[in-house]
């Protein structure tokens, strides 16, 4: 018996035996194998799939169905309302009168799921997202840590443990291949071989010709085994001088190509030269292959059919750009010969050839084709001297005197009065050319250009160009009474002669008539074409529409002649009053706003805000008495106005006349006591210094008011002021007694403890304040910043994670978040904020200052002004933004910013509110805010 051979080969193997099991070499199960890892009742992705297929398994169900083709009929497959799963007579034929019921009971079934389908289909929704939420996806739950796999650097990933590897030694460790280069020379020696031999080797009569001229073998004793393209044909030597020499000859060409031709000298740019170089030359055998083809091809075109142009000007052009200029030019000659009479073979042609060949190419063409304008404009362009060039194209216009392109090359190359006598006899032969006609009228004196237009109108009735022509003419000679009754009468003159008159057409040529300067000509235009093609309900929104459209192009008479005529026709419309004064506030003077608003107020004296903005504007103007006087005929218009008695309030106490702000305040008190009027009375002594009235005036507001939260909260910030903690605590507490849900005493309160050092019962107050105002973001923000004051940054972390998850589309938490992260995770963190709140200024804002901490200052500066453009409101953003251009930014820049802050008049924003806000600033400017804004923000983020 054989000792090697084991004892257990060729028995039976034991029950339960696996192999490979006891060395853990078993197979393995894919999600291939097991399919996708959703549960049955699973909602499929496909949210608005009919019902029945909802769910994972009512889709498993169904293509079960489907693969089972017998029908089930029997008796426990019955339901009374339905009948039989399937059908009973499926295998009967479909008649019409069964497609007809079918689709009257697919009507029905339609019109039944449609009565409640929204509803159903909101529900479906937010059971499904519930679900999704409860049971995420495998995919989704990792989504997070795969993130992180971009935080992973190159060091950490190679530091990773390989798997360990079964292979063998040899397997694992191959030896790599040593390949060294062979010198020409070897491969010299061994091609002579591969002559052809006439003598017999003395080895082989030795040996009986078993043995091969080399002991090794190694070379074949016939030419055809070497590869061919390697030798030469006739000698089987490689033949390196002629490669080498090929490769000068290249070089050689390349570079006499680039020589400057002035001096003989050559000017190589490397880099330029050798992109050229590739761009020039095949790189590979298929790049040749292709150009052979192709040159076989149209050769072939060119034989079957000698006179078909675009064959000759495509074999030249081929050659051309494979180098072979001069075979290009022999080419495309031959083509010249072959059509004489195809205008774009001499264009060609023409192109091909250097300059003097090319004025005798295009010369020869002109006798062939001497109607042809191109090759006439071709001749022109190859003359260097202008007077040749008007010698080449007077000589064409007598040949072609009907050619606008000809006639407008020839006038371009002459001087005024020239040009004016050309233009006379141009529109003579080219009669129908608008440019022609108006190129002369602008050339004409006023009578003269008259009478051209005039002419002009006679031969081109169908032209709107040559009718705002003459009233532009008419404008720019003093005679504006004419402009409205020409544009009247070229409307009426085209639709006689049946032009449809294209509103948009005419609205364009009026904002070109604006950015020309011929402003009573747009707004006739305007006039006369604003109405046409417009339904009467859709008026005043498509006027409204092409107002802004005008301000977006920058054509703003053409936007104020439209609210002109919109005020016309609708002049008791206060939203039509308000936006023109807008526009005139931001686009027009002073002067003209004044006078728009006394004849808005005078049509809409109702409009409280029309009153108020005429006399800001005198008030900012200076003229405190007519501010005074246009207020007194408000109140007149509008008697008991809040907005106007304080109005005239803040008018009186902003220019120093306190105790006519205070009778005015005790006057608005008696006949229209509102909230706002208490607390402008409150605040007023206030910051005068009255603390006793202002405490008073405040008690009798809270009898009346007691549900106004700023009322308490101006009562706790007085006692606060005066150092009694207890007092202010109690006016809180009362406040939010009776106002739960004011953001601003929850936060106030907080803030109290924790500046008397209760942190524990500001912690507290922020949490009950989360209770009774769930999903607030703004106590969620105090509740991080209060941990983060106090030095547990872990504490603010996870809270911030719960306010997150509580409020994830709130951009005020997303921009905080940003900073509390690390520096390297900021970015990533930026782009989900931007993921959640895209258009919130917030995180806009939080991305600017990021790009600003990594003194990315152009990205910044562009963020920033993203910010401000998104929400001009945020008084923040601009104190930012101006505290970047005061590090960063030039005077001008500085400027800009404040003076479009002051224009914004921004009123939100913590860190605004905190100084406009503060008492002691309550007569200070936008500006004057915006620079105390900026000086207290510290660029430590």
């Amino acid at each position: 018996m054989n000792k090697k051979k084991k004892p257990f080969l060729g028995m039976p193997a034991p029950l339960g035996y696996v192999p490979g099991l006891g060395r853990g070499a078993t197979g393995f199960t894919t999600r291939s194998d097991i399919g996708p890892a959703r549960d049955a009742n699973d909602p499929v992705d496909d949210r608005h799939a009919p019902p029945g297929k909802r769910t994972v398994g009512d889709q498993m169900k169904k293509n079960q169905a489907a693969d089972d083709d017998d029908e089930d009929l029997n008796d426990t497959n019955y339901d009374e309302f339905n009948g039989y799963a399937g059908s009973l007579f499926s295998s009967g034929p479909y008649e019409k009168d069964d497609e007809e019921a079918d689709a009257i009971y697919a009507a029905l079934d339609k019109r039944m799921d449609e009565r409640r389908k929204e509803r159903r289909e909101q529900r479906e929704k937010e059971e499904i997202e519930k679900y999704r939420m409860e049971r995420p996806k495998i995919q989704q739950q990792f989504s997070d840590l795969k993130r992180k796999l971009a935080e992973v650097t190159e060091e950490e990933w190679l530091s990773i443990p390989e798997v360990g590897d079964a292979r063998n030694k040899r397997q694992r460790n191959p030896r790599y291949e040593k390949l060294t280069p062979v010198p020409d020379s070897f491969f010299a020696k061994h091609l002579q071989t591969g002559e052809n031999h006439t003598s017999v080797d003395p080895r082989q009569t030795q040996f009986g010709g078993l043995n091969t001229p080399y002991p090794g073998g190694l070379n074949t004793p016939y030419p055809g085994g070497m590869t061919p393209g390697l030798m030469t044909p006739g000698t089987g030597e490689l033949d390196m001088r002629k490669i080498g020499q090929a490769r000068n000859t290249l070089m050689d060409m390349r570079l006499s190509q680039v020589s400057d031709s002035v001096s003989g000298q050559t000017v190589v740019d490397p880099k330029g030269y050798l992109t050229d170089l590739n761009s020039m030359i095949p790189t590979h055998g298929g790049d040749i292959n292709d150009i052979k083809k192709a040159r076989l091809l149209l050769k072939s075109v060119r034989e079957t059919n000698p006179h078909h142009p675009p064959a000759w000007i495509a074999s030249a052009r081929l050659e051309e750009v494979t180098g072979k200029l001069q075979v290009a030019r022999n080419l495309i000659m031959k083509g010249t010969e072959m059509c004489p009479k195809s205008e774009d073979v001499w264009l060609e042609a023409a192109r091909l050839q250097p300059g003097d060949t090319a004025k005798a190419v295009v010369a020869q063409a002109v006798r062939h084709l001497p109607q042809s304008v191109r090759i006439y404009i071709r001749a022109a362009e190859l003359e260097t001297d202008i007077r040749a060039k008007k010698r080449v194209l007077r000589k064409a216009l007598e040949h072609v005197p009907n050619s606008v392109r000809l006639w407008k090359a020839a006038v371009e190359l002459e001087e005024p009065e020239d040009a004016r006598i050309m233009l006379s006899r141009a529109v003579e032969c080219c009669p129908t050319s608008v440019e022609l006609w108006l190129a002369l009228a602008r050339l004409e004196t006023y009578e003269n250009a008259r009478k051209v237009l005039n002419k002009a109108r006679e031969n081109i009735p169908t032209d709107r160009h040559i009718w705002i022509t003459a009233a532009k003419l008419e404008e720019a000679n003093g005679n504006t009474q004419m402009v409205e009754k020409i544009i009247d009468r070229a409307i009426t003159s085209l639709r006689a002669n049946g032009v449809e008159i294209n509103r948009e057409q005419w609205i364009q040529d009026a904002e070109e008539c604006d950015r020309a300067g011929s402003v009573a000509t747009c707004q006739a235009v305007m006039r006369a074409v604003i109405g046409i093609g417009i339904e009467e309900e859709d008026r005043k929104h498509t006027w409204m529409e092409d107002a802004d459209s005008c301000v977006a192009h920058n054509a703003l008479e053409c936007a104020r002649a439209i609210y002109a005529y919109a005020l016309q026709v609708f002049p008791s419309k206060k939203s039509v009053w308000l936006r023109a004064a807008y526009f005139e506030k931001n686009h027009g003077t002073r002067e003209s706003l004044e006078a728009l608003l006394q004849r808005a107020v005078a049509h809409c004296p109702k409009a409280e805000v029309l009153w108020l903005m005429g006399a800001k504007s005198k008030w900012l103007a200076g003229d405190v008495p007519a501010a005074r006087s246009i207020l007194a005929l408000a109140f007149q218009a509008n008697p008991n106005s809040e907005e106007i008695w304080l109005a005239a309030v803040k008018l009186e106490s902003e220019n120093n006349e306190y105790e006519r702000a205070r009778r005015l305040l005790a006057k608005a008190r008696s006949s229209a006591p509102t909230a706002r009027v208490f607390m402008k009375s409150v605040k007023l002594e206030w910051v005068l210094g009255n603390i006793t009235a202002a405490q008073e005036l405040c008690e009798e507001a809270l009898r009346h008011y007691e549900d106004f939260p700023k009322l308490w909260m101006m009562k706790g910030q007085i006692e606060e002021q005066g150092e009694l903690m207890e007092k202010a605590r109690e006016a809180y507490n009362q406040g939010l007694k009776k106002c739960p849900h004011s953001t601003p005493l929850w936060l106030l309160l907080s803030r109290l403890e924790e500046k008397i050092g209760q942190l524990t019962r500001a912690r507290a107050i922020l949490e009950k304040s989360r209770l009774k105002n769930p999903k607030n973001p703004g106590l969620w923000l105090e509740s991080v910043r209060l941990e983060y004051r106090a030095g547990l940054k872990n504490i603010a972390n996870t809270l911030m994670a719960k306010a997150l998850q509580e409020c994830p589309n709130s951009g005020i938490l997303w921009s905080e978040a940003v900073f509390l992260e690390a520096r390297p995770q900021r970015k990533t963190k930026s782009v989900d904020a931007l993921k959640k709140c895209e258009h919130d200024p917030h995180v806009l804002l939080a991305v600017a200052k990021l790009f600003w901490s990594e003194r990315k200052i152009t990205k910044a500066r562009e963020w920033f002004h993203r910010t401000v453009k998104i929400d001009s409101d945020l008084g923040d953003a601009w104190a930012f933004f101006y505290k970047f251009e005061l590090q960063h930014g030039t005077e001008e820049q500085q400027e800009e910013v404040r003076k479009r802050c002051e224009n914004a008049e921004p009123r939100h924003g913590e860190l605004w509110c905190a100084v406009s806000k503060d008492i002691t600033n309550w007569q200070r400017k936008i500006g004057e805010i915006l620079v105390l804004v900026a000086a207290h923000i510290k660029n430590t983020f």
